[in-house]
């Protein structure tokens, strides 16, 4: 049986923070964590996108903060990989963003992101999106470390400015979020390897780059991202994608075959399923109890 929870020997994400690049990929339920912690991954990423899509939702901020705690804990119940929240804009104002923070510290997160747009918010790389004024993004930033108290948790502070005002702004937005106090600063939809480069050499901070398909930033890879100057990569929605992809073809299969057995070869066995969620240990259990 896995024993869950964060870890008691420190926070393991600012272990990442101190070297290297990362790749963090995106997950939206405990069985996408459980696999990348299977698959040796250092961390994982609960993406607002990729669980608002789960749940049959657009990413405007939709989601609930009993939804994400609850999601938060459901995935660091099963595994001890640390897990990166993406808490959008913090549920609301200043005092918002200290409850939010306490409960998904409560829920076992290791690292929660706090980003500048307008509620409603939108995808991050998407037209039209609204900022709020970066004073009072670092109001948010100020209370996201009030409620962390003296626990180990990383705040990521995203920058959303850089598709509203240019990158000029999103750089000043940086270097101001850093000197309030954030952890690590996450430049939004940066739009070429070179303002990637030129991010990094501005601002002094650890950073983390979103690796998103199908939006304004181009296809970077993580070696190419960790000499730029980044230490996370993220891939927030990308299991989602294929997965969706993946159900699309089997629902059809189905529908035009009447049988699944092309697809046999794609699927997990049951006992590949059952090994990944550790079947084994609770049957013992059960026996144990029984006997």
């Amino acid at each position: 049986m896995n024993s869950g929870g964060p870890s008691t020997t420190g926070n393991p994400i600012r272990e990442l923070m101190r070297g290297g690049v990362h790749p963090i990929p995106g997950v939206y339920n405990p069985i996408g964590a459980l696999l990348a912690d299977r698959l040796g991954f250092e961390a994982v990423y609960l993406s607002g996108a990729a669980l608002s899509g789960s749940l049959g939702l657009p990413d405007i901020g939709l989601i609930t903060l009993d939804e994400l705690v609850f999601f938060t804990r459901r995935i660091t119940s099963v595994t001890k990989i640390p897990l990166i929240v993406d808490a959008d804009t913090g549920f609301g104002e200043p005092i918002n963003v200290m409850r939010a923070v306490r409960e998904l510290i409560d829920a076992g997160a290791s690292a929660i992101q706090i980003e500048d747009q307008v509620m409603p918010k939108r995808c991050g790389h998407l037209d039209g999106k609204e900022v709020i004024d970066p004073d009072q993004m670092v109001k948010k930033i100020k209370a996201a470390l009030i409620a962390r108290g003296h626990t180990d948790t990383v705040i990521i502070a995203r920058v959303d400015s850089r598709s509203v005002f240019g990158i000029d702004d999103a750089i000043r937005r940086g270097r101001l979020y850093a000197r309030a106090g954030a952890d690590v600063i996450f430049p939004e939809a940066l739009e070429s390897e070179k303002e990637f480069e030129v991010y990094a050499s501005s601002v002094d901070a650890p950073l983390l780059a979103n690796m998103t398909e199908f939006g304004k930033t181009p296809y970077i890879s993580v070696k190419r991202f960790g000499e730029l100057g980044y230490r996370f990569v993220i891939f927030p929605v990308t299991t989602f994608r294929t997965c969706v992809k993946s159900t699309i073809e089997a629902l059809r299969t189905i529908r035009e075959e009447g049988t699944q057995a092309r697809l046999l070869d794609k699927m997990t066995t049951r006992d590949e399923f059952y090994e990944i969620i550790n079947y084994k240990a609770y049957h013992d259990i059960d026996s144990l109890l029984s006997g």
